[in-house]
């Protein structure tokens, strides 16, 4: 038997707790079932859109038909053994079957791991068994690989190991024997009523943990992020307020769905919350992404800067007309260089959104009616008047606005530890609860903030500290750069010197001499100015899609040894 979800998950305060639910963040209701209610209340309305499921054709829901689906499918996992409180590593791409897969797992108390397509087996096998998982749902193949297979080893350890029964889920056409269909699995009702019955009379507890996601950092195992319906439905609805999602938002998820973004902020829970519709593509590929915001009327949407750019890239050559329905991009994930922020709504026509947050919590967004200089120079400021925000020095004391220090926060949806990590929870939170992001934040007389980068990802260059996010928004100033990332460079006298990743533009070339007679011209210090330049197809990236600043750091580290033994 699994161990109980609560016996390794932390929990908030009773103070805490009183005070979010009498100010009303905690709205006491589990997202399975405020997903009824508005199913409910505009059954007819268009909720869920597939355009390129089932060889084509497509797959179109309406609140009612999801919301069915969803009870069939929950009804269907607790009959296969699957039960309240279990966990399930949820490894699908952008289709149908993932949003009812998930609406399902939310109505029968099953808690989703939520996996990435480009995971394999060294991080599934680790989710699998950190999670005491009882099932997993894959594709059959994606981009050539066979998930499916490795679903069935995944699953033949856990059996040789414990026993245990365990579920292989098999979204596809090619479902192989002893997996489970999962389009089936998410099939129309047989009696909607009966399973609306069974599932409200033993919905989870609003403080029940309803989906796990993975911690977002790019060293080591991904960390588990326990996400109760009390704390997960405000973290979307808010989002869905803040972000002007309504009934008649036609909100586009290209970013992998089981990453925060996508999923809640507001994306597919928070646009579904509001009566709006999901359209789901299984990329951000600009060419398919702008047709299909032309034939579904989209309205909103989220990519990370590397899409934005390569977004305007090819509005700059095929127009944007487009996007004539797209009123809101929201740019998050990383640091969007100002140089970028600033052409958004010129090339692409939509207002941009920039968000800053993190899968642990707290989300911070600029406003759609804010100024430009604050749209396209800041992250924004938090969501929820309840969160509280430090900027602090190395000695965890408050530094003033404008001064550089690290993010330390608590609130309503940021959760005071990761699940089953107590080693990891000593280091991130401190003893009174607020979570250390590593994110190095500075903050405006008017509460914005600016993102300067990760603890980790400062220079230290002989003691002066350089923002390698600084240093890439000036670079970008540079016409033929297409994309770019500075990393700290290790030098036996200074410490650390600055070298620049580099994607051009195709046909263009950059020169170190071209990057540092900008800078200097710009009449930037000179410690500053980048020593080395490499010049790449294409810059590593993590799997939810950041630049990889760690694989771009040991890659320099790997070419200054390889030269010094020539």
């Amino acid at each position: 038997m699994p161990t109980p979800t609560a016996e390794n998950t932390v929990p908030w305060p009773d103070a805490a707790v009183a005070r979010y639910v009498a100010d009303g963040y905690w709205a006491g209701v589990p997202l399975g079932t405020l997903l009824q209610e508005v199913a409910d209340r505009m059954p007819d309305a268009p909720a869920l859109v597939d355009p390129v499921a089932l060889d084509g054709v497509g797959v179109r829901l309406t609140h009612a038909e999801l919301a069915a689906r969803a009870d069939a499918a929950a009804v269907r996992l607790l009959e296969l053994g699957i039960a309240a409180g279990d966990r399930i590593v949820v490894q699908l791409g952008n289709g149908w079957e993932f949003v009812v897969l998930t609406l399902a797992c939310l109505r029968a108390g099953i808690v989703p791991v939520m996996a990435l397509p480009a995971h394999r087996r060294a991080e599934l096998a680790y989710l699998a068994r950190h999670a005491e998982a009882v099932a997993i749902a894959v594709p059959d193949v994606m981009r050539d690989f066979d998930h499916q297979a490795l679903g069935h080893e995944l699953a033949a350890e856990v059996r040789a190991a414990t026993g245990a029964d365990w579920h292989v889920l098999v979204a596809g056409d090619d479902i192989a024997p002893g997996s489970v269909d999962l389009r089936a699995l998410c099939g129309p009702s047989q009696d909607a009523k009966a399973d609306r019955a069974r599932l409200d009379a033993a919905a989870p507890a609003p403080r029940d943990v309803a989906v796990f996601l993975l911690s977002g950092g790019t060293t080591g195992l991904p960390k588990l992020i326990a996400r109760t319906h009390d704390d997960y439905a405000y973290n979307a609805r808010a989002s869905a307020e803040v972000a002007a999602v309504g009934t008649d938002a036609v909100y586009l998820v290209s970013l992998p769905a089981g990453h925060n973004f996508p999923l809640a902020c507001p994306g597919i829970l928070g646009a579904l919350l509001a009566g709006g519709r999901v359209v789901t593509l299984p990329s951000p590929e600009p060419a398919r992404a702008f047709a299909t915001v032309a034939s579904e009327g989209v309205t909103h949407t989220a990519v990370v800067p590397a899409v934005a750019a390569r977004w305007m890239e090819y509005a700059a050559e095929n127009g944007s007309a487009a996007l004539a329905s797209l009123r809101v991009l929201q740019v998050g994930g990383a640091r969007l260089a100002d140089e970028l922020a600033y052409k958004v709504k010129p090339v692409l026509t939509a207002t941009l959104q920039q968000v800053f947050g993190m899968a642990e919590g707290l989300l911070n967004y600029t406003r759609l009616d804010d100024p430009d200089d604050i749209v396209c120079t800041t992250q924004g400021r938090p969501m929820c008047p309840a969160d509280e925000v430090r900027i602090v020095d190395a000695f965890d004391q408050d530094v003033p606005d404008a001064q550089p220090g690290m993010l330390l926060t608590r609130g309503p949806y940021t959760p005071r530890g990761y699940y089953k990590a107590a080693e990891q929870n000593a280091r991130a939170f401190t003893t009174d609860g607020w979570y250390r992001s590593g994110d190095i934040c500075r903050r405006t007389a008017e509460g914005n903030l600016i993102v300067e980068g990760r603890d980790k990802d400062m220079i230290n260059r002989g003691g002066e500290k350089i923002s390698a996010e600084e240093v890439e928004n000036l670079v970008y100033q540079l016409p033929a750069v297409s994309q770019v990332a500075a990393v700290a460079m290790p030098d036996r006298r200074l410490g650390e010197r600055v070298c620049l990743y580099v994607v051009p533009r195709p046909g263009e070339t950059v020169t170190l001499d071209e990057v540092r007679d900008l800078m200097e011209k710009i009449g930037v210090a000179r410690f500053k100015l980048p020593e080395r330049l490499v010049v790449v197809d294409e810059l590593a990236s993590t799997k939810v899609g950041k630049i990889d600043k760690k694989a771009l750091r040991n890659d320099i580290t790997a070419r200054l040894a390889t030269e010094a033994t020539v």
